[in-house]
């Protein structure tokens, strides 16, 4: 292509769009340059490939998009339209690309200057969205011998101050990207902190701490506003890029929480004056990394003196030791924080008498650090229109858990059937009643509320050193029960739990699932929504096992040697009611027996066991 054909064909569609630029021989030897360093007054330019909406040309050697900002800006590139000939998913360089630098001080770029990534396919194959870290940015566009019927690129550039991603708080000196941020009189109790080079993508091969010190009778808040690691639904385990917070000083205090995909609105709270968040970075291909938020807030005092009487006509708290709830905006809206109690009994208003019509109550519960809400119900009775197949229209209870950003309504429960335990997501869990007519029976409903930190789970030994991680032993018991989080209930969205089994030598572990619910549908991966439940003779994923989802009848799973790992993963769509197994540890001459029982499928079932020991032993003589 001549450069005299570039040139009229980029002022026919640059000058229209009112866009400084200018075609220039450039440092990369071969290629032509078009530069973007100017809107003239408009917030955003836009550029596009030769030609554009038309097809572009073959034998393109090499043309360069230069975008230069000002020293204290970064450029962000929002491609509208792409459709470049693509040879498959990883071979950009065999067909036609588009060749991206990030991360530049200027516009200059040569044969050994590092790129970021190539773009090839359709709009759908690609980051839609990229910034730079520096002044500069550059596109290298290249095509084939071939003439194609793809129509190239169109897309819009815009220079942003740098100074609006600089991360607040005391860089520490002699390191790259750690922060320690101190609540004082002399600073803001809140800001912001980054990923390095945000909103670009981070560098590989880094680690980064962010070190959160308040004050005596303060707690730390952190909103991780935006967390763009890598996209896919992999167990945190095997992930290269990674974002842990602990629950103190430094990493070696219990894990609150680990994130390692893609989320919005993620909130982390911690228990007492100091939080750590650690970012580790190994991948060969970096995300665009994170945006979070923090506050140093005084302590939550919502306590009110209730009357003596354990019973009043709004809705009731009682705890042990002091109550820690209030009437928040009427006489039966309350907060329950954990930070006075860590459980207690909620009831509807007139509790054990019938409720009042027309009434709305609200209850909303606040946890800190990896604590989850969980409500066990003891009583449930409301009233229901006769022949009514749902809870539309009917004086229901409804669970809200909180979900890029807002509250997201989980489940209704209506009628006189006791509901199974409800479990929140994360700190927060709110419950609304609402009551449309009068009756004279109904006695509404009793739960006990708990902040928990296990998940539920109250078998094997649970790990600090991740959110929810519980080790089973061969020493301490040969065989058991373990289960998914909030079980019989519904398990808790955007969770992710690991059961770790240790044998001795000689020994492999068998796992027999008594009842399976797992929301999802074959292959039980990401392009379905799926939740899923994952085996592995490793702490890395394991080829040989197929992933687990959806509703499965009975099923045996066995390991090939002493160690094996069972990870729980659940997103953000759906749950279901998890599942219920039985674990034993196997020595090589044993044999697991299976004996069929009526209660299978229940919390309580458990197999029966029959070790066949004689005639192993005698036929290991024979055999010697």
């Amino acid at each position: 292509m001549s450069l005299d054909n570039v040139m009229e064909v980029s002022l026919a569609v640059f000058m229209v769009q009112i866009t400084l630029f200018s075609i220039v021989d450039t440092a990369h030897p071969g290629c032509e340059c078009v530069v973007f360093s100017a809107t003239f007054g408009k917030e955003k330019g836009v550029f596009k490939s030769p030609d554009y909406p038309k097809p572009y040309l073959p034998n393109i050697d090499c043309l360069l998009y230069t975008f230069l900002g000002s020293s204290d800006e970064i450029i962000e590139i929002n491609f509208m339209d792409f459709d470049v000939r693509s040879r498959g998913e990883t071979e950009c360089m065999r067909g036609d690309y588009l060749k991206v630098f990030l991360h530049l001080e200027s516009g200059d770029v040569n044969e050994y200057t590092p790129w970021e990534r190539l773009l090839c396919g359709r709009l759908a194959d690609i980051p839609t969205i990229l910034y730079s870290s520096g002044p500069g940015l550059v596109l290298e566009f290249h095509t084939g011998q071939l003439s194609v019927n793809a129509t190239g690129f169109s897309g819009t550039f815009r220079f942003i101050d740098k100074k609006k991603y600089k991360t607040a708080g005391m860089k520490l000196p002699n390191t790259m990207c750690d922060y320690q941020f101190l609540s004082s009189n002399h600073q803001p109790s809140y800001g912001r902190f980054y990923s390095p080079r945000y909103p670009s993508n981070y560098p590989s091969n880094i680690r980064c701490s962010y070190r959160f010190r308040a004050r005596y009778g303060e707690y730390v808040r952190i909103m991780f506003e935006e967390v763009y690691l890598q996209k896919g639904d992999i167990s945190c385990l095997n992930r290269a890029d990674i974002i842990r917070v602990y629950d103190g000083k430094t990493s070696t205090d219990q894990a609150i929480t680990i994130l390692c995909n893609e989320g919005t609105e993620i909130e982390v709270l911690s228990t007492g004056p100091e939080l750590f968040v650690e970012f580790v970075a190994n991948s060969d291909q970096p995300g665009r990394g994170f945006r979070a938020s923090f506050q140093f807030q005084q302590g939550i005092d919502n306590s009110v003196d209730l009357p003596n009487s354990p019973r009043q006509s709004g809705s009731i708290v009682e705890a042990e030791g002091e109550p820690s709830a209030s009437e928040a905006r009427s006489q039966c809206d309350i907060n329950i924080i954990s930070d006075t109690n860590k459980n207690g009994t909620i009831v509807s208003p007139n509790y054990p008498a019938p409720y009042p019509p027309k009434t709305t109550c609200r209850y909303e519960f606040q946890g800190r650090g990896k604590e989850r809400v969980q409500i066990v119900f003891q009583e449930f009775n409301l009233y229901n229109i006769p022949g009514s197949k749902d809870c539309d229209g009917q004086d229901s209870l409804i669970a809200y858990v909180h979900i890029d950003g807002r509250m997201e309504k989980i489940d209704t429960f209506c009628g006189s059937i006791s509901p199974k335990p409800v479990m929140s997501n994360g700190p927060r869990l709110k419950l609304e009643f609402q009551s449309l007519y009068a009756a004279k029976y109904p006695r509404g409903f009793k739960a006990l509320y708990s902040f928990t930190e296990n998940f539920g789970i109250r078998t094997g030994t649970q790990l600090p050193d991740y959110p929810c991680a519980f080790v089973f032993n061969s020493n301490e018991s040969r065989t058991g029960i373990f289960y998914s989080p909030n079980y019989p209930g519904s398990y808790p969205r955007d969770t992710e739990c690991h059961y770790f089994f240790h044998g001795n030598h000689d020994e492999k572990v068998h796992l027999h699932f008594n009842y399976f619910d797992i929301e999802g549908v074959l292959p039980c991966e990401a392009v379905s929504a799926s939740d899923y439940v994952e085996f592995s003779n490793y702490m890395a994923r394991d080829r040989k096992y197929s992933r687990h989802c959806g509703q499965l009848e009975e099923f045996d799973v066995e390991s090939d040697r002493k160690f094996f790992r069972v990870t729980f993963r659940s997103n953000d769509r759906l749950d279901g009611t998890g599942f219920n197994a039985t674990y034993h540890f196997l020595n090589e001459i044993e044999t697991y027996t299976k004996k069929p029982s009526a209660s299978v499928g229940t919390y309580e079932s458990y197999p029966e066991w029959c070790f066949h020991y004689g005639f192993l032993v005698i036929l290991a003589r024979f055999l010697q």
